[in-house]
């Protein structure tokens, strides 16, 4: 695998996963393989140079297929973010399909649903802190907290017990199979376009304590999005299978 110094990959897991849905008892966890992950996403300076390498995924070649009307729509140009955008934040406004795609010529991938949510329950000190009741607040402060006009730049938090950043309180991050949530393709098609307009589209299903808000926000948030759909918030990371 090809990595940049400030994408280091560290090992995470084994381990199990519960999902906050189970599709039936017998999936009431999922057993997760060890897998190297990013410490932190993909930022702005490591995106410019995938597309000046790929011109395809440049900015105005994108077909609509693949990514929307917003797709790196705050940069200057085509290959460059520009003035005012850090190239340490983390790269955002990149559709599903793009972010495939850069973690593919990285020798990657997204990562899944179960492995994103397995790193995403370490603390600082535990690898299953979802039942923390400080880690559980410090996630819903994050939530309930306005968007920065300026993203910060990323590795800024404090490491989890596997090593990796930035998974909660920067921003929201693809998963490969982020169309797999709770919510249904139906639902998201009845929203009139308003993709992140989640909450809404997943009234139906709730949290059962404040312990399950966090992961039912990020569930209701992929279930709201299509492939092509992209956000100044919406940015990604990416993940190594380890050999057997």
């Amino acid at each position: 695998m090809t990595l940049t110094a400030l994408a280091l990959a560290v090992l995470v897991g084994p381990g199990v996963w519960r999902p906050l849905i189970p599709a039936s008892p017998e999936e009431a966890e999922v057993s997760v393989r060890a897998f190297r992950m990013a410490t932190t996403p993909v930022i702005v300076e490591e995106y410019q140079r995938f597309v000046k390498a790929h011109p395809e995924w440049q900015r105005g070649r994108v077909g609509g297929a693949l990514a929307d009307e917003s797709y790196l729509a705050s940069w200057a140009s085509p290959v460059e973010a520009g003035p005012g955008i850090g190239t340490r934040a983390p790269a955002t406004a990149v559709s599903w399909f793009a972010a495939r795609a850069y973690c593919a010529s990285e020798g990657g991938r997204l990562p899944t649903e179960a492995e994103w949510e397995f790193a995403a329950s370490a603390s600082e000190t535990t690898a299953d802190a979802s039942r923390d009741p400080v880690f559980v607040a410090q996630l819903l402060k994050w939530y309930s907290a306005p968007t920065p006009a300026v993203l910060p730049e990323v590795g800024l938090g404090r490491a989890n017990v596997w090593g990796v950043r930035d998974l909660h309180g920067l921003v929201w991050e693809w998963v490969d199979d982020f169309n797999a949530s709770f919510v249904s393709a139906d639902a998201r098609q009845a929203n009139g376009g308003q993709e992140l307009k989640y909450c809404g589209g997943g009234a139906e299903a709730s949290p059962g304590d404040k312990a399950d808000y966090a992961a039912f926000m990020r569930s209701a948030m992929r279930s709201a999005l299509s492939g092509r759909s992209t956000t100044r918030m919406l940015g990604f990371r990416c993940v190594w299978d380890v050999a057997s």
